[in-house]
């Protein structure tokens, strides 16, 4: 047996060790030498003993303390030396100690050989440098466009990980296919051609996001920020995603096709009806026109029912956004402000009402104006319900003036006030064409 084994083994005899070798073993798997400060609480009389004979220490202390150097010095000159403290800390263990910074290289050089494979997969596939290659490549190279997402799940599960990287590649050449023949593609009908899953692709699974990285560095685009950017990159990249939830209640409001005004909405606003436009009936969508110079934007679905039937004129265009702004609000927005006229916008006057009109207001500017939501409509309109600490954070940061100044009597009053307390205000304006701003 050679020296460094018989240290093991006579220490590992002892029970007075057990404590100062897992602790030096800490130290080594940490630095990959012996260093630092050995602290030990509450220690017995055996172990302080035991361990002061190594170190030529007399302990006194429950909490007792040495350098490790001390204790691998005080080794040195017992009947063992010369020992290797590697060596003997893989004989008192049994098995081979590696440093963190040992795993680590491992593991970096496990997950290099990971990417080179996939990159090595996708080499030669496509019309000459594919797509795929390339944003294999980039994730090799450069560590970035999802490479964090694909190499935690491949920490997880190394062979689900192969699986979204093969998926997303193959996803990425086929969209290369579907851009060259200028077709659309269902988002649904494409994932399910590739994975057998019609959700794979989905907003927030890994294969979606990883796809979403994919298309932003084929396209030179940056990560979306919210659905309506992840539904324009998808759209841009010749995907079509789900076009039916997202959707807008709308009256008098005429959509324009190449061959002339849509029919159906036509007789809608014939009939001074209101109707649903959703992102599947917007495709081929060459323009709306309003029925005059003003639009006028509701978030709730009961103040629209309201209005619409009681202001009802040739000269209403009224639209309901039903909260959050969708895709479809959006897109309609835009293409009404093209044509020149004023948007007037009303919402709760919640925390949550507050960011949507003011977002609105950042993302199209003073064609947006801002109505009903002024601190005296707030006062108007207050209800019972009181306003929580993570409602009023979402009062920082607001940009319109006007909504700025509502913010501050909400942070005062801390409650909420609701679009259906100022229905007689919002009607009177519509019918004077004097939107109480």
């Amino acid at each position: 047996m050679c020296s460094s084994e018989a240290c093991a083994a006579y220490f590992k005899d002892q029970d007075a060790y057990r404590r100062c070798f897992k602790e030096l073993r800490k130290k080594w798997m940490s630095y990959g030498r012996l260093t630092g400060k050995i602290v030990l609480r509450d220690s017995s009389e055996e172990e302080r003993r035991a361990i002061g004979g190594v170190v030529g220490k007399v302990f006194f202390e429950q909490d007792l303390w040495f350098l490790a150097s001390e204790f691998e010095q005080g080794l040195q000159r017992t009947r063992f030396a010369p020992v290797d403290m590697k060596k003997v800390l893989e004989a008192y263990f049994g098995e081979t100690i590696s440093t963190n910074q040992d795993r680590k290289q491992e593991k970096q050089k496990k997950t290099r050989e990971f990417l080179e494979e996939l990159c090595g997969y996708f080499q030669g596939m496509g019309d000459g440098v594919s797509a795929a290659f390339l944003w294999m490549r980039e994730l090799l190279q450069k560590k970035r466009y999802g490479y964090q997402i694909l190499v935690r799940e491949y920490r997880k599960n190394p062979a689900a990980a192969e699986s979204y990287g093969i998926n997303v590649g193959n996803a990425l050449l086929k969209l290369e296919l579907v851009k060259k023949e200028e077709k659309e593609c269902p988002l649904a009908v494409f994932s399910a051609g590739i994975s057998g899953n019609p959700h794979y692709f989905d907003r927030g699974t890994v294969a979606g996001q990883l796809l979403i990285h994919g298309i932003c560095f084929q396209m030179g685009e940056e990560l979306p920020e919210n659905a309506h950017q992840w539904r324009e990159l998808l759209m841009g990249a010749g995907l079509v995603p789900d076009n039916i939830s997202s959707l807008l209640h709308a009256c008098g409001l005429r959509l324009g096709t190449k061959e002339g005004w849509h029919p159906a909405y036509e007789a809608f606003c014939a009939r001074k009806e209101s109707c649903v436009i959703t992102m599947e009936n917007l495709r081929g969508i060459t323009g709306v026109q309003a029925a005059g110079d003003r639009v006028y934007v509701v978030e709730n679905e009961m103040v629209f029912s309201y209005l619409a039937d009681n202001g009802s004129s040739d000269k209403l265009t009224l639209l309901c956004t039903s909260g959050q702004l969708r895709a479809v609000a959006l897109d309609v927005i835009r293409m009404l402000l093209e044509t020149g006229v004023s948007i007037y916008y009303s919402g709760d006057i919640d925390p949550d009402g507050i960011g949507i009109a003011d977002r609105l207001w950042r993302k199209f500017g003073p064609g947006i104006r801002i109505w009903r939501m002024a601190p005296r409509d707030y006062e108007k309109s207050l209800s019972g319900e009181s306003i929580g600490e993570s409602g009023l954070a979402k009062l920082e940061n607001i940009g319109h003036p006007l909504l700025r100044e509502t913010a501050a009597c909400m942070k005062e009053k801390r409650r909420a006030a609701y679009q259906e307390n100022l229905l007689e205000e919002l009607l009177g304006d519509i019918k004077q064409g004097d939107p109480g701003i």
